[in-house]
């Protein structure tokens, strides 16, 4: 089922040659670094120290010398997004990924982005009512939903993951 969530991740990001990945609650890495080519630049913020750990070690054993990975909270917008934005370097050619708890995005943060005019974002969700609020948060802020594609990884329960692809 994660290998099923990840490749339509993957499939919506189209990241090419050059692009770079803000991976924002990134855990131990594995959406953006399932998606990063060689030549990507993968910049990952994740809130525990131990899965950023994690993560920089995931990205060596997968081949990934363009990956960074920052500890901090990707809802504190004021600072370390800032931060993490700067290494993405051409904001025209960076994807947003995002995979946020269940409380879903902060609205600073949604509104963070939009004000940065990031082209395209990928939100990969495992609570459908955080996810259709923060995806009505985006609409008025000039992105347009696509692709929404709800993935059964917990048969015969009421949990679904979900990827959406937001374009402004």
């Amino acid at each position: 089922g994660a290998e099923l969530l990840y490749s339509i991740a993957a499939e919506r990001a189209a990241v090419g040659a050059g692009d770079t990945l803000l991976d924002l609650y990134c855990g131990i890495g594995t959406i953006g670094i399932s998606m990063a080519k060689t030549e990507t630049h993968l910049v990952g913020v994740e809130i525990v120290p131990s899965a950023v750990a994690c993560a920089k070690e995931n990205a060596k054993r997968n081949g990934l010398t363009r990956a960074e990975f920052y500890c901090g909270d990707a809802g504190d917008v004021s600072s370390l997004v800032d931060n993490a934005l700067a290494k993405c370097g051409d904001l025209d050619r960076t994807t947003v990924i995002v995979d946020p708890p269940r409380k879903g995005l902060d609205a600073a943060l949604v509104r963070y982005l939009a004000q940065k005019q990031m082209k395209k974002i990928v939100y990969v969700s495992c609570d459908p009512d955080t996810l259709a609020r923060d995806c009505a948060q985006f609409r008025p802020l000039g992105y347009e939903i696509r692709n929404v594609t709800p993935v059964d990884m917990f048969p015969r329960t009421g949990h679904v993951e979900s990827v959406v692809s937001l374009i402004r």
